[in-house]
């Protein structure tokens, strides 16, 4: 019964030491991030090296660029959805290629962006003109719908 306790301890040691390293590595990798969050989501971390999730933008600036009547074209996503994954590096080089600044709000790091915008599930493409919503895409699109979007809603 005592080498049991001693096993036990043991055991429960190592899972308690394995979670304080997972968690500073995950603090470490976090600091100096886009989101200025001191933590995040380990999925977030995961796509902070990710060229095609580098044009983040926050609750704040959006709002604001929204306030002063801004066109801006936002892709909200989660870094945890499976259909960004596979929308995201279609849609951001498409993007690119037409010279649509697209701002990337990650609702998985600010929740708010649900009900502030409306969204019902990622990925979401918003275009707002004068700071009003003109357009929307829900889902994951096929690049002639993203292009069709841009050209239509866009570069009008």
């Amino acid at each position: 019964m005592k080498k049991l306790l001693i096993y036990g301890g043991i055991v429960l040691l190592l899972f308690i030491s394995l979670a304080v390293v997972s968690n500073v590595q995950q603090t470490k990798k976090a600091e100096g991030n886009p989101f200025g969050k001191d933590k995040l989501h380990s999925a977030t971390t995961d796509l902070l090296d990710d060229p095609n999730y580098q044009n983040v933008i926050l609750p704040d600036e959006l709002s604001e660029r929204l306030s002063q009547g801004d066109d801006v074209t936002v892709y909200f996503y989660s870094s945890t959805c499976p259909y960004c994954k596979e929308a995201t590096p279609r849609l951001v080089p498409l993007a690119e290629e037409v010279g649509v600044d697209l701002v990337q709000y990650n609702v998985l790091e600010f929740e708010a962006g649900w009900s502030d915008y409306n969204i019902d599930s990622t990925p979401t493409l918003i275009h707002f003109e004068n700071g009003e919503e003109k357009e929307r895409i829900v889902g994951a699109a096929s690049n002639e719908e993203y292009t069709a979007f841009f050209n239509d809603h866009v570069l009008k």
